[in-house]
């Protein structure tokens, strides 16, 4: 059994695609997840299994619109991947530090995307990195650095350029799935 990590996009944000945990993880049951736990109502949840990544994504995303009627983009990493992108942040430390000091709210994210953005629409984003706000794009997997704020950065309204469908979490969410997933 592999253990993963299944985060949805767009899932009760801004009073939309509502959704409540204990009835995804009841859904979800009947696909054969092992020890299923979510984390807060974003849509994070962790599972093992034995199928592909890929069999999965298609599975759950059908699951949440058939029993929910809810579209959302499942994005799927294993433990070990998860682990990768926490404890291989490219950012040197001053830059958190700096960024943390003047960021209002969270200031390091993680835009995870199901498949890697091709160079022409990477370049596209990179175009948006500033003096405010950096952006650093490993494979499947894009961090964000907000000197100020997320909610105003042009990085992260502008992460459609990409063409490749994104969910986003702030790195203290990304650091307790990490610790969940040992769990």
């Amino acid at each position: 059994m592999t253990k993963y990590v299944a985060l949805l996009r767009g899932i009760n944000v801004g009073g939309h695609n509502k959704l409540k945990m204990a009835e995804l993880r009841d859904a979800l049951q009947p696909l054969g997840l092992q020890n299923i736990r979510t984390y807060i109502q974003s849509g994070n949840i962790l599972f093992e299994s034995s199928e592909s990544e890929e069999r999965l994504q298609q599975q759950i995303q059908d699951t949440i619109l058939t029993t929910f009627t809810i579209t959302s983009t499942v994005i799927i990493r294993t433990a070990d991947e998860f682990h990768s992108i926490v404890n291989n942040c490219p950012f040197p430390e001053q830059d958190l530090t700096d960024a943390s000091a003047t960021a209002t709210g969270e200031s390091l994210h993680v835009a995870l995307l199901p498949v890697a953005p091709t160079e022409i629409n990477s370049a596209k984003l990179l175009q948006y990195v500033s003096e405010k706000e950096g952006c650093i794009i490993k494979g499947r997997d894009v961090y964000l650095l907000f000197y100020d704020s997320i909610r105003n950065a042009k990085l992260s309204q502008h992460l459609h350029k990409l063409e490749v469908p994104a969910t986003v979490r702030n790195w203290k969410t990304m650091m307790k799935l990490a610790t969940m997933i040992d769990q």
